[in-house]
């Protein structure tokens, strides 16, 4: 294995996202608000960590495997967490021990959007706008975007696509190079992000909260700059324009690109998709039983308003993103529980959420009906179809295995919290909130994560790092066959 070279790639990716922290610089000069020296000399201190890996290993070039691709990005999330949190561990603004600023910046990068900061409000608005900005450049992936604007890396863009890439299939690609595929991606992504954006602006936020929220809404990470999230508005437009937004961004960007690229704009692409079907059909179903509960409860005065929060919870929580109108760990127990448990069906393949993605739940519906016609005919042959096509049972069977996977790491991550002290509720919703990469929990941790042990944070930052490679992908470093030649 080419440790050397490896070593040398992150060194230049950790140099280009030392480049994350000028725009906090401009904001703290623009706003005044004295971070803009923290800023600087975070940035500097991460151009140093970027040049000590780099320069000795700078004449170590290789073409990469998979098993390169797969380390490169496991050490690269890591690292690239461990540098965010330089700028939280130097300000002068924030109160952060080691382990309170990983969890800031992993949350961040990862798009979880759990939060360690009681006070929002009274941030600076540089820190506020980093925050925002981690989960941005996180939400599809650094490591496409250094794919797509570093051809100079001299690696195998292909291996870091397919580690990289959130679903069960990542062999397709939408252009015949992968550096057009990773352009081709971020540029429905940043056109997504000014789309929402001026909506917001539009819709009554200033530039600073439109530009910001639109980072955390298009990434589906869910960090706000306000202690009440998308509530502080109290805009029933602001919150459509949410929920818009996050179904749009919950879709596979995949579909997004084809149907921009086409000659003519065409829904059709949507309709004929059935991971889009079921997606929006499970939030449709979400938002309707929350309806009915919270009327049935009479939790709020009018029908409106009970629907406008409805809607707004089912679909923030179960796409992942965990902004809140309203405290909904304070409605009926059943619908909280509910909405954390959609959370783990999360978004489409190919998008920007979190979860299980609803395509792997698809097969895994498809593959016990299956099971359930052959214990009334045996011997029949029965292929699982995804549209009008059937896939082979490789795909199937990876599936089940991730699924088992991911249950085992949920437990393991849930005892591993129980064994700090932390109780039940608590734990099992964070380890839920951590997994699928949603943010807000329940019990002790329904408004922020500032109070529960180091030991606990650590705990959570590997099931974020676990949620947003997708179990697989750091689970293969601990295989025996990995490291064998």
């Amino acid at each position: 294995m080419a440790i050397r070279s490896i070593i040398r790639i992150v060194g230049m990716l950790i140099g280009l996202f030392s480049l994350t922290m000028l725009p906090p610089v401009f904001i703290a000069y623009i706003y005044q608000d004295g971070g803009g020296n923290d800023f600087l000399a975070a940035l500097f201190v991460t151009l140093v960590i970027a040049l000590v890996f780099w320069l000795p290993n700078r004449r170590h070039k290789s073409e990469l495997k998979a098993r390169e691709g797969f380390l490169i990005v496991v050490l690269f999330w890591a690292t690239l967490g461990s540098v965010g949190a330089i700028p939280f561990l130097m300000s002068s603004s924030v109160d952060m021990n080691l382990a309170t600023a990983f969890f800031e910046s992993f949350s961040g990068l990862t798009t979880t959007g759990a939060t360690t900061i009681a006070e929002l409000n009274d941030l600076p608005k540089s820190i506020l706008f980093y925050r925002q900005m981690l989960q941005w450049f996180g939400g599809m992936g650094i490591i496409v975007l250094a794919v797509a604007v570093l051809p100079m890396l001299g690696i195998g863009g292909m291996q870091l696509y397919r580690a990289e890439t959130p679903g069960p299939v990542k062999d397709s690609k939408m252009t015949p190079r992968i550096a057009e595929t990773a352009k081709a991606l971020w540029y429905v992504y940043l056109c997504l992000t000014v789309a929402c954006m001026l909506a917001f602006w539009l819709a009554g936020m200033t530039l600073f909260d439109a530009l910001g929220h639109s980072f955390s809404t298009v990434s589906i990470g869910g960090f706000s700059t306000y202690d009440s999230s998308m509530g502080h508005f109290d805009s029933d437009v602001i919150n459509m324009i949410t929920v818009v937004f996050l179904i749009i961004s919950g879709i596979n960007y995949a579909l997004h690109f084809t149907a921009f690229s086409a000659k003519e704009f065409s829904l059709r692409v949507y309709r004929k998709d059935p991971e889009v079907r079921a997606f929006i059909f499970i939030q449709v179903f979400l938002t309707g039983i929350c309806f009915w509960v919270l009327m049935g409860n009479d939790i709020y005065s009018t029908i409106e308003t009970t629907f406008s929060h409805a809607l707004f919870q089912a679909v923030s929580i179960s796409t992942t993103a965990g902004f809140t109108t309203t405290s909904f760990s304070d409605w009926p127990l059943f619908l909280p529980v509910l909405l954390i448990f959609s959370s783990f069906i999360g978004g489409c393949a190919g998008s920007t959420g979190g979860g299980l993605k609803v395509i792997r739940v698809l097969l895994l519906n498809l593959q016990g009906q299956r099971e359930l016609k052959r214990l009334v005919h045996p011997k029949a042959v029965y292929k699982i179809k995804l549209g009008n096509k059937a896939l082979p049972d490789r795909v199937v069977e990876a599936v089940w295995g991730f699924f088992s996977t991911y249950a085992l790491v949920f437990i393991i991550c849930m005892l591993a919290l129980l064994m700090t002290g932390m109780d039940e509720l608590s734990a099992f919703s964070s380890v839920a909130a951590m997994l699928n990469n949603l943010g807000p929990g329940l019990g002790d941790v329904a408004l922020h994560f500032n109070d529960v042990s180091d030991a606990s944070k650590w705990i959570m930052i590997i099931a974020m790092l676990f949620g947003r490679l997708e179990v697989f992908t750091l689970l293969v470093l601990f295989t025996p066959v990995f490291w064998k030649n």
